[in-house]
């Protein structure tokens, strides 16, 4: 029998490789979206070092086309995703008075529009199963808006929202969406640790139906 698929969306050092690698551990088998190829690669010779299965699929998650065509990579050659988590954003600093239009677009295809193309990938194969679980990178940025990262800001408020109208509509077929909140900056050795956050998603996903959170705020 297949190892079941964990495809992560916007994995790198932090959290797409902590919660690649808790996944892992349990027997699932990863497919690692991410734009640059070199780094993906280092990261499947690592953990094939640890024992680890880990797939590379380049693609950007701001690009449709060259998301879609990712995932059908990872159906054709690994089978179909019973877990997704779409970790992508794009971190710049700017006040909401200097954010041009451009810009903010441009983000928000990363920050948003890509978790939801990334979603519509994998919810037909998931209702068929009647199970899977879709989790989001949030931040706390949803909950407090900081001037400085308004585009960023107006991202996590949307993936939240998605978060929450994905389980809304999805949690009678049987499928839980949800996203993990985290108030705080990500570094090792901290409250705010990569592994002690994957740990977040795990429960998450191994929640039972009836008592599907939709939201966990990391503080």
């Amino acid at each position: 029998m297949n190892k079941p698929v964990c495809t992560i969306v916007g994995i790198g050092p932090g959290i797409g490789l902590a919660v690649a690698r808790r996944f892992a551990r349990e027997g699932y088998v990863i497919a690692m979206i991410a734009r640059k190829a070199d780094a993906l690669r280092q990261y499947q010779s690592a953990f094939s070092t640890e024992g680890l299965e880990a797939h590379p699929f380049p693609a950007d998650a701001g690009d449709t086309n060259s998301l879609t065509a990712a995932f059908t990579r990872i159906h054709e050659s690994l089978g179909t995703t019973q877990v997704l988590v779409y970790n992508a954003a794009v971190v710049v600093s700017g006040k909401p008075s200097e954010v041009t239009p451009e810009v903010l677009v441009n983000d928000f295809r990363v920050n948003v529009v890509g978790a939801l193309v990334a979603a519509q990938q994998v919810i037909a194969s998931m209702k068929t199963q009647k199970k899977g679980t879709i989790l989001f990178t949030g931040g706390g940025l949803s909950l407090t808006p900081f001037p400085a990262y308004a585009s960023l800001a107006i991202g996590k408020a949307g993936i939240r929202s998605l978060a929450y109208t994905l389980s809304g509509e999805l949690e009678p077929q049987g499928i839980h969406a949800a996203t993990v909140t985290i108030c705080g900056l990500v570094k090792p050795g901290t409250r705010y640790d990569p592994d002690l956050i994957a740990e977040e998603y795990w429960k998450l996903h191994t929640q039972q139906p009836g008592k599907w959170q939709r939201e966990v705020v990391f503080e």
